[in-house]
């Protein structure tokens, strides 16, 4: 049996070469995104990613440590995500839209495939008031709702490298427009009344629509809105009949451009 400074020296060395290859494989995902980047090429790839873990699962083979490499590489993989998000943004993505734009379902795909944060402006009031939106609406009205709202926003301006989903109404002031716009690229996600009601209508979550669930009213409230939305948007994105992996791609390449 070897001695266990042989031992630590041996895993020291180990942890060296690790070192150097993370490093290496990090600058190899720069490299790739520059190139995404220079020749507008997808930023998002799910087939490849999928290949990609194949392999990986197929060269650990039959390993004792199977599990323990499988969650190593998973890290490691996070890991690059948040490499090649860095490297494609150094801002904030705040999504704005009327309620089932698909804010929501948007943030949480980007959030998994960049390994970004992500915060939902109606949550954090959720949390600050320790009550649902609906209650707040109910007790105190919808004014009271907005100052929470604008609180919220301002508190947010701590945050980078996160994806901000906001409420349908939030640019509803121009301050939340102008608070967002410090740290944030802002994009609209836009989607038909249609649209809006077919992904909406089972939810008792949306105050305003509460006893008006239905595509003329939903076609009016966007009306009133749209020119705020226009104006506060660095980016507008249309989501029907588009699957959140083409609405995002759109999204990513579209901000790509912006900062060129």
């Amino acid at each position: 049996m070897r001695e266990r400074s042989e031992i630590n020296k041996d895993l020291e060395l180990c942890d060296q070469e690790i070192l150097k290859l993370l490093k290496k494989r990090f600058g190899y995902v720069e490299e790739l995104t520059e190139n995404m980047k220079a020749f507008d090429l997808p930023v998002l790839q799910p087939e490849q990613d999928k290949v990609g873990f194949k392999k990986l699962v197929s060269a650990i083979g039959d390993n004792p440590y199977g599990e323990e490499l499988q969650s190593v590489f998973q890290q490691i993989e996070t890991a690059g995500k948040r490499v090649k998000s860095r490297n494609l943004f150094d801002f904030n993505i705040a999504l704005i839209g009327f309620m089932g734009a698909g804010k929501s379902t948007v943030s949480r795909y980007l959030k998994h495939k960049l390994a970004m944060d992500e915060v939902d402006v109606d949550s954090v009031i959720v949390k600050d008031q320790n009550m649902p939106i609906k209650d707040i609406f109910a007790q105190f009205g919808e004014e009271y709702f907005r100052d929470c709202e604008s609180k919220a926003i301002i508190k947010l301006q701590s945050l980078r490298q996160t994806i901000i989903s906001c409420g349908g109404g939030a640019v509803v002031r121009e301050e939340n427009v102008a608070n967002l716009k410090k740290t944030s690229r802002i994009v609209l996600l836009t989607a038909s009344p249609e649209t809006v009601l077919e992904r909406v209508k089972g939810s008792d979550e949306r105050p305003i629509l509460n006893g008006n669930m239905n595509v003329a009213f939903i076609k009016e409230l966007m009306e009133k809105r749209a020119e705020l939305y226009r104006k506060a948007a660095d980016v507008m994105i249309e989501t029907d009949h588009k699957s959140v992996e083409q609405i995002c791609e759109e999204l990513l390449k579209a901000l790509i451009r912006l900062e060129r």
